[in-house]
């Protein structure tokens, strides 16, 4: 009886029990983690996966891209789907980190509560994303291909503002890049945001109630953040666009575990996608982010 494998391929030395877990449940009967792995090596991976099967067997067959560089992760991903010969592929799937998925969520449910409220997407709105790591990039990023004016808010002077430009080009994504590492740098920055996303490490207190009051055009706020306390003051860990007022601004909050929900079923979906998909599946975060934008609409 036929198997359904999927290869996990990362650059460090282990793989995420989460993804495992998420692609066993998704009907996988193996997982084999392939660790060390470098963008060199993919194409060489890959081909030895589609070929000891018959051409057209891409749903028996599944490569994800795992660890936690996207840079990398995008690197790997563009060698694989080159590595592909005639009918002789494989689904792909890249979530480094979680952020392609975490993202696609992030997104999907701003842009759903947007709507909602305005009758209107994503196109010419302000979006601030505080915090410049993987999920906070591709937020930004997801966020400027619907038309927004997205920004990257730095929260660190470490934050490396070429290199996360330089992704963003990748995507052909204008994203603007501002410091956010003062109070005073924050609130200058709230003054004409309309969207706000806290995407920074667990357990920080981002935008506290003085911040978002300087909001004065804020409609709706999200955070990833389930650790207390809360990214953004007021957000609720379970909120799904529900109405919040701090202080004297009023905004939809949009919580991390709903974005945990979204991004859970997302990740999950994408998994099965591979194995029915009509032509072998390539998964990077836009596709990601469509998937997203479907299970909402169907969740109605």
């Amino acid at each position: 009886m036929t198997q359904r494998i999927l290869y996990f391929l990362v650059p460090g030395s282990n793989i995420s029990p989460f993804d495992v877990t998420i692609a066993a449940d998704a009907g996988f009967d193996q997982v084999i983690p392939l660790t060390g792995i470098r963008p060199e090596n993919v194409t060489a991976l890959v081909q030895d996966a589609v070929f000891c099967r018959p051409p057209k067997r891409f749903n028996d067959t599944g490569i994800f891209l795992g660890g936690r560089d996207v840079h990398m992760a995008t690197d790997m991903f563009q060698s694989a789907k080159n590595a592909m010969v005639g009918d002789f592929q494989v689904g792909v799937f890249a979530d480094p980190n979680g952020a392609y998925t975490t993202s696609a969520a992030v997104v999907a449910l701003v842009e759903k509560a947007v709507r909602e409220k305005t009758g209107n997407g994503l196109s010419g709105r302000v979006v601030s994303v505080f915090g410049t790591g993987p999920v906070g990039l591709c937020t930004a990023i997801l966020a400027a291909r619907q038309g927004a004016k997205a920004r990257l808010c730095q929260l660190t002077a470490d934050d490396d503002s070429k290199s996360a430009l330089r992704f963003c080009e990748r995507y052909g994504a204008k994203v603007e890049w501002v410091s956010a590492e003062t109070h005073r740098d924050k609130i200058n920055v709230m003054g004409d945001t309309e969207i706000a996303v806290s995407a920074a490490k667990a357990g920080i207190r981002i935008l506290d109630a003085e911040v978002l009051e300087a909001g004065g055009k804020l409609m709706v706020a999200a955070d990833t953040n389930a650790v207390p306390p809360s990214g953004v003051e007021g957000v609720g860990v379970n909120d799904k666009a529900i109405p919040v007022t701090v202080g004297k601004t009023s905004f939809l909050s949009i919580g991390p575990l709903a974005i945990g929900n979204l991004k859970y079923k997302t990740q999950f979906g994408l998994f099965r996608s591979i194995q029915t998909s009509a032509k072998a599946a390539l998964i990077d975060f836009p596709e990601a982010y469509a998937f997203a934008l479907e299970e909402l609409a169907n969740a109605k």
